[in-house]
C-alpha cells in the first residue's frame, strides 16, 4: 500500500507539474480576479519548445548508480551499460524504418524523456509519418496528439506506446538484456519502440501536441522526428529480414551479395539494416558493381561512403544507407553489393532464402576487388543488405508475402521469382508507370502470428507476422506507391481461422490506405496434397478468398492468384503444370502465370 500510495502522489504531483496554466488561470486561482486583458489572453497556446525543454523524467541510469533514475514509480531504469553495448551512446543518431531519431544527450545524465500529457513539441519538416521513439509503464500507453501546420490545419493521430517490460518484442526497436533497480540489475529484458503515425502528405509541419490521456501507464517519449519521402529515389530491389541467424563466424571478411534490379537508374544507394541485434555491427567499407560471371565484376566496383566515411558503424536495431553515387544501374540485372566486416560477426539479420548465390572472401576487405578470385564460399542468404534503390523513377510496388513470393522452389540464380517477371512486365510496357518491384516475401510467414520471436538468435527465419513488419517493410520502404498482398496459406496450414486471417488482412489494407498506398490483395493459391494442407485448412482458405474478391472496399484491387493457379478440375489443388512437386508452391511456369495475370493497371492509381 505503502508503494501505491507514493506512486499514486508520483503520478498526481506530475500533472500538476505538467499541466501548462495561462496567466488568467493563475490569477484566478491565487485572487479570484479576471482583467480584460488577461481574459484576452487566456486562450493562447503555449509556444512550442524543443522536446529536450520538456524532459521530465529520467528513464536510464548508470549501473552503479541505478538509484538516480526512475522511469516508471517504483524506481526501475534502463542500464547505460546495455544500451553502449547496443550503441546507443547519448547524442546518437538512429536510423530506424527509414527516420531518423537522436538517442538523448542526457541518457544517465538527467532528464531524458517526457511524459506525454499534450505538451506543444515543436518540429519542422514534410513527410509521410512522425516517428515517436516510445514506451510505456505501467502497461501499454496510448493517447490522442494533434499535428499542426504552417497553413493553419491540423490533423489527429493515436499513438500506443509498448510497455517497456511487457511489449512484444516482434515491435521493439531494441531490447536490452537487464532492469536496473536500487537493489541491483536485474536480468529482464526492457524494450524501446519506434512508432510512427501518418501525418498529411505536402503541407510543412509547424508543432505536434504530444498525446493526452494516456490512461494509467505513463506514455515516454525519448525523441521525435518527421520521416522524409526519398524524393528523387525508387526503390529497384529489396528483401525483408526474416530473422536474426548464426552466420559465418566472419572475422575480416568481405561479404558480396548478389541481387537483381527490377529499374534503373543514373544513381545508387544501400539500405543495410541491423534489425533484431543486440550489439552493433561495423562495416568498414562497400562497394557496388554490375555482375560479370560468380563473384567477378564488370569493371572496378564503385566505392560507396555512409555520411562522407568510407565504413559506418550500425546501432542495435537501427539501419544505414550509402550516400548517393552517380552509377549507371541497369534494368533487370544483377548486381555485385559487396561490404567488409573488420570485427568478428558470429550472427546478424537475415533474409534465409534468396534463392540465389553469393559470395565470402577470404580474410581482408576485398571489396574493391574486381576479381572473384578472393570469393571462395558461396552462401544462400542476405545477410544486412535490405535495400537498393536508384535515382529517379515514378515509385515502387511493394509484394507483401510469403515463401511463393519469395520464389521458394523457382529455379536458383534465374530470378523466376513472380516479382522478377511483373518486373519485366512493367519495364515492356507505356500504360502505366514503370514501378520498381520490392520483393518482401519471407518464407513461413503468416498474417497473424510470428515465427521467429523478434528477439534473439534462432533458427526459426520465418519472420515477425505481416502485421508486426507491416511499418517496417511496406510503409517505410522507398517511394512505396502501392502494396500487393498475397498471405494467409500458412496461417490456415497452422491452424488459426479464415477469420483471423481475414481481421489482420483487414487491419493491413487499412493501415496502408492511412499512408497513402494503393492496396491489392490476392487471393491464397490452392495446396490440397500438401502435408498441413488440409481439407480443414482448405475451407478456411476459401473463407479468406472470398472475402478477397468481395472485400467490402478494403482492398482498391483484386488479383486471383487462386483461379489462375488451380486445377479446373479439382480446384483445391494446384494444376499440375504449375505445381513444383510439393503441391504448395509453384514452379517457374506457375510463378509466370501468375506473374501475367496481374492487371498492370490495377498497381497504378
Amino acid at each position: 500500500m505503502a508503494h501505491l500510495s507514493r506512486l499514486t502522489h508520483k503520478r498526481r504531483e506530475s500533472v500538476v507539474r505538467r499541466r501548462v496554466w495561462g496567466t488568467a488561470a493563475v490569477l484566478i486561482l491565487l485572487t479570484g480576479f479576471t482583467s480584460t486583458a488577461v481574459a484576452q489572453a487566456a486562450p493562447h497556446r503555449p509556444e512550442p519548445l524543443p522536446l529536450e525543454r520538456l524532459f521530465d523524467n529520467r528513464a536510464v541510469s548508470a549501473d552503479d548508480r541505478a538509484g538516480e533514475a526512475d522511469f516508471d514509480g517504483s524506481v526501475s531504469s534502463l542500464s547505460a551499460g546495455d544500451l553502449t553495448a547496443a550503441g546507443w551512446t547519448p547524442g546518437r543518431v538512429l536510423g530506424v524504418e527509414g527516420a531518423r531519431l537522436t538517442w538523448p544527450r542526457t541518457a544517465a545524465s538527467g532528464p531524458d524523456n517526457v511524459r506525454a500529457d499534450g505538451q506543444s513539441v515543436r518540429v519542422h519538416g514534410r513527410g509521410d509519418a512522425l516517428a515517436f521513439l516510445v514506451a510505456g509503464t505501467g502497461g501499454d500507453a496510448t493517447g490522442s496528439g494533434t499535428v499542426r501546420y504552417r497553413d493553419g490545419s491540423r490533423s489527429s493521430y493515436r499513438l500506443t506506446a509498448p510497455d517497456w517490460r511487457t511489449g512484444p518484442l516482434a515491435t521493439k526497436s531494441v531490447a536490452l538484456p537487464h532492469r536496473n533497480t536500487p537493489g541491483g540489475q536485474l536480468a529482464e529484458k526492457t524494450r524501446l519502440y519506434v512508432v510512427t503515425v501518418p501525418v498529411t502528405r505536402g503541407r510543412e509541419i509547424a508543432s505536434v501536441d504530444l498525446p493526452r490521456d494516456p490512461g494509467a501507464a505513463d506514455l515516454h517519449v525519448f525523441a521525435l522526428s518527421v520521416r522524409s519521402p526519398a524524393p528523387g529515389w525508387t526503390g529497384t530491389w529489396s528483401a525483408s529480414t526474416a530473422g536474426y541467424a548464426a552466420v559465418g563466424p566472419w572475422a575480416d571478411r568481405t561479404v558480396r551479395l548478389v541481387v537483381h534490379t527490377s529499374v534503373g537508374g543514373p544513381r545508387v544507394r544501400i539500405r543495410l539494416d541491423n534489425t533484431f541485434a543486440s550489439a552493433p555491427v561495423r562495416v568498414g567499407s562497400a562497394t557496388v558493381a554490375v555482375q560479370d560471371t560468380g563473384a567477378g565484376a564488370k569493371g572496378e566496383p564503385v566505392p560507396l561512403t555512409f555520411r562522407g566515411a568510407a565504413g559506418t558503424g550500425i546501432p542495435a536495431g537501427a539501419q544505414a544507407f550509402s550516400d548517393p553515387v552517380s552509377f549507371d544501374v541497369p534494368t533487370g540485372a544483377n548486381l555485385l553489393v559487396s561490404f567488409h566486416l573488420p570485427e568478428a560477426v558470429a550472427s546478424a539479420p537475415v533474409h534465409s532464402q534468396a534463392i540465389q548465390r553469393s559470395y565470402v572472401s577470404l580474410p581482408g576487405d576485398h571489396a574493391a576487388e574486381a576479381s572473384p578470385a578472393s570469393y571462395t564460399s558461396t552462401i544462400t542468404y542476405w545477410p544486412l543488405l535490405t535495400g537498393v534503390d536508384v535515382g529517379g523513377g515514378p515509385g515502387s510496388v511493394v509484394l507483401l508475402g510469403d515463401s511463393i513470393t519469395d520464389g521458394v522452389k523457382s529455379t536458383p540464380d534465374a530470378n523466376h521469382r513472380w516479382g522478377d517477371v511483373l518486373a519485366t512486365r512493367l519495364r515492356e510496357q507505356d500504360a502505366v508507370p514503370r514501378y520498381g518491384v520490392l520483393n518482401q516475401g519471407i518464407s513461413a510467414n503468416r498474417v497473424t502470428g510470428d515465427r521467429y520471436p523478434g528477439d534473439g538468435v534462432s533458427s526459426d527465419t520465418g519472420g515477425v507476422s505481416a502485421l508486426h513488419r507491416l511499418d517496417r517493410d511496406v510503409l517505410s520502404q522507398t517511394s512505396a506507391r502501392t502494396v500487393v498482398v498475397f498471405q494467409g496459406v500458412n496461417d490456415v496450414r497452422a491452424g488459426f481461422s479464415g477469420a483471423q486471417v481475414v481481421a489482420g488482412l483487414r487491419e493491413i489494407a487499412r493501415r496502408a490506405h492511412a499512408r497513402g498506398l494503393r492496396v491489392v490483395g490476392a487471393t491464397v493459391a490452392p495446396c490440397e496434397g500438401e502435408l498441413l494442407c488440409t481439407a480443414a485448412a482448405n475451407r478456411e482458405r476459401e473463407v479468406v478468398n472470398a472475402y478477397i474478391r468481395d472485400s467490402g472496399g478494403d482492398f482498391d484491387a483484386v488479383t486471383d492468384f487462386d483461379a489462375v493457379v488451380r486445377d479446373p478440375g479439382h480446384p483445391a489443388r494446384i494444376l499440375p503444370a504449375y505445381d513444383s512437386g510439393d503441391h504448395l508452391h509453384p514452379g517457374d511456369a506457375g510463378l509466370e502465370a501468375m506473374a501475367r495475370a496481374v492487371d498492370l493497371s490495377a498497381l497504378a492509381p
